[in-house]
């Protein structure tokens, strides 16, 4: 059964909208990366000997996910990494927040202490949760225009003519 055109479309937008987020993300950690260990020791949550290993794997596994996403290709797969990624994220912010902390997520760069409140960590966890959605919504219904993959290409909404004998 074909897809409609409002769900492909909606797909699309939220394919490269997600794509973005963790490309832009990223690549601003990636830069960065003195700066991005300081990000993940101010969340006092990783022993020492783990902090640089996840401050430099983390931009990583942002700019592959955003990749993915810009092809198309393993769509429904990177939209479920996607929100289990964004999901700790939204744990960790949660975390400080419950622990009294106040530092810069360090999300979109930057990061470690910083003159924060509560109204700063809700604003952080409801556009985490609006990235979230986004994934849940690609992993739902992940076939788009443009895409690459054979399972993240929209169906053919066209009927397929049977064999004619000759």
């Amino acid at each position: 059964m074909p897809t409609s055109k409002w769900i492909t479309t909606v797909s699309f937008l939220a394919r490269f909208g997600l794509a973005a987020v963790w490309l832009i993300s990223g690549w601003i950690k990636f830069i960065d990366p003195a700066q991005t260990v300081v990000a993940v020791r101010a969340y006092q949550l990783l022993p020492e000997d783990l902090v640089r290993p996840v401050a430099y794997t983390l931009p990583m596994l942002e700019i592959a996910l955003g990749l993915f996403l810009v092809i198309g290709l393993g769509v429904r797969v990177t939209a479920v990494v996607s929100g289990l990624a964004l999901m700790v994220l939204i744990g960790v912010i949660i975390s400080v927040w419950a622990r009294g902390l106040s530092i810069d997520c360090g999300c979109f760069g930057g990061g470690g202490a910083a003159d924060v409140n509560g109204w700063d960590y809700s604003k952080e966890i409801a556009r985490d949760i609006g990235f979230l959605a986004l994934a849940v919504w690609l992993a739902v219904f992940p076939r788009s225009p443009f895409s690459l993959g054979p399972r993240s290409r929209p169906t053919s909404s066209v009927p397929v003519q049977p064999a004619m004998a000759e």
